[in-house]
């Protein structure tokens, strides 16, 4: 990716387009205009002359992408952030936060956290759920996405062992903490694997121009319950791939605070809607299942 020019050296170059306009030479003045582009600044012609206007530029390429969400419990956000930072440093990695909150404390403290490998995207007004992961899925810069519930400390190297997994072309999903369906999809338990039916999206990793492929998680799942099997179902289907669970994982589940901030009826009400949606989908592939005829509880 080209470097962004400095102020100065792009007042420089938009000097020097002016002069070639002047003697009509416009198509050395056009490419002027494409190298301030590339380089942060867009190019303003009006009656009055040309200004410059600076551009965000994308973010650098990565080989992974550490994102979380966030809708409050900042002092989560930055427990999560600093195990991140402090344990990725042997990786391409970048750290995406993508604020969901509207809340003004969060707005603070992320005013301080952004930095050369963190970056923030706000939602503001807020979205449901999946649709608040899809932007931060767009956004991310890394060839391999980790979501990762900010309730999560990481105490040691996570990304290693993750993309370790997914350079395996089969696996087309990976985590820390495993479901398998007991005779049917919907009835879950905990599997500690290594394979499979799908993953806790506690930790949970993919390929992003995968997940793109397939469209994301389903905008559907407003709450976040039943949204991380939902995807793992249909990257499973589209990719024929498998959903492996990487043992020994370096983390540390807090408290959930989307489970615990609401209340029991509310939390069953929205539950229900996203199984219900869960089972539309994919209640009827038995072929997803990794042992059809295992007897288990809900």
């Amino acid at each position: 990716m080209p470097a962004e020019l400095d102020s100065l050296r792009a007042q420089e170059m938009l000097q020097d387009r002016a002069r070639l306009r002047q003697s009509r030479d416009f198509a050395a003045a056009d490419a002027i205009r494409d190298q301030l582009r590339q380089g942060g600044w867009e190019v303003v012609d009006g009656p009055d002359g040309s200004s410059l206007q600076a551009l965000e530029l994308p973010p650098p390429a990565r080989a992974v992408t550490m994102l979380t969400l966030l809708h409050g419990w900042p002092g989560d956000a930055g427990r999560w952030l600093s195990g991140v930072v402090a344990h990725s440093a042997g990786h391409d990695f970048e750290a995406l936060i993508v604020d969901n909150s509207a809340n003004a404390e969060v707005k603070q403290w992320l005013d301080t956290a952004a930095g050369e490998r963190t970056r923030v995207l706000r939602v503001d007004p807020p979205e449901g759920w999946a649709q608040a992961a899809n932007r931060g899925l767009e956004a991310s810069a890394g060839e391999v996405v980790i979501l990762f519930d900010p309730g999560v400390e990481l105490t040691g190297d996570v990304a290693g062992s993750i993309l370790d997994a997914l350079s395996d072309p089969g696996v087309a999903v990976a985590g820390a903490f495993g479901v398998t369906a007991a005779g049917r999809i919907g009835h879950f338990h905990s599997d500690a694997g290594p394979e499979v039916d799908a993953l806790e999206g506690y930790v949970l990793a993919f390929r992003r121009r995968e997940a793109l492929a397939v469209g994301g998680f389903d905008r559907k799942f407003r709450y976040y319950r039943l949204a991380d099997f939902e995807l793992c179902y249909r990257l499973r289907d589209r990719l024929g791939g498998r959903a492996l669970v990487v043992p020994g994982l370096p983390v540390v589940k807090h408290e959930h605070r989307l489970w615990e901030a609401q209340g029991k009826e509310e939390r069953e009400r929205l539950s229900r809607r996203n199984y219900h949606r869960l089972i539309e989908l994919w209640g009827k592939r038995e072929d997803l299942l990794r042992n059809p005829h295992h007897a288990g509880h809900e």
